[in-house]
């Protein structure tokens, strides 16, 4: 049995994910369950549940000003978005200035992995899943559930933020390929 303790953890090491930084982050359904929607002509059509997190997506603001929100896409058993996190430094979209010309939101000391910041990227990824959560549960969703964990790159140069960008964008319309590919490689 694989326990907690044991966890690979897919944080980059030493760095505080509570400071300024770009991210590219995807979280998946609990095995890969198609409940947030399907695609159709390469479109994508949420579910009940899709939609709500979607609108889960855009509150998450709200809750985190410390936040905006870039690209994003609920897909039918996972979410790619792009989370910008920051002081009033960060607020605008100035990717250039805010983070290539300020590289340094990795340099504080890494904390303990359990640690919960308020404004970390964890503390963002665990509202959202619980918000999306909550409201099955409230809903009659009771067997929805999210893989435990989350994705996450840490966006460093303009020229990767076009390529995260177009994926997302584009992520629907390669479903049925990457959805046949991951099938076969299963059997």
């Amino acid at each position: 049995m694989f326990s907690v303790k044991n966890r690979r953890l897919t944080r980059l090491k030493g760095c505080d994910y509570s400071q300024g930084g770009w991210y590219f982050v995807t979280f998946c359904v609990k095995n890969c369950e198609y409940l947030l929607g399907d695609i159709a002509n390469e479109e994508i059509r949420l579910s009940e549940i899709g939609r709500m997190a979607q609108k889960c997506w855009l509150e998450i603001p709200d809750h985190f000003p410390c936040v905006i929100l870039d690209e994003f896409i609920v897909m039918p058993n996972h979410i790619h978005g792009i989370i910008v996190v920051g002081d009033n430094a960060l607020q605008n979209k100035d990717f250039c200035s805010a983070i290539v010309g300020n590289n340094n939101y990795c340099s504080l000391p890494q904390q303990a992995w359990q640690k919960r910041w308020a404004r970390s990227l964890s503390s963002i990824v665990r509202g959202f899943k619980i918000g999306v959560t909550k409201w099955c549960r409230q809903n009659n969703n009771q067997h929805f559930v999210w893989q435990k964990s989350f994705y996450d790159h840490i966006i460093r140069h303009e020229k990767s933020l076009f390529k995260i960008r177009n994926y997302i964008v584009s992520n629907p319309s390669k479903w049925e390929v990457d959805r046949n590919n991951r099938e076969n490689l299963l059997m």
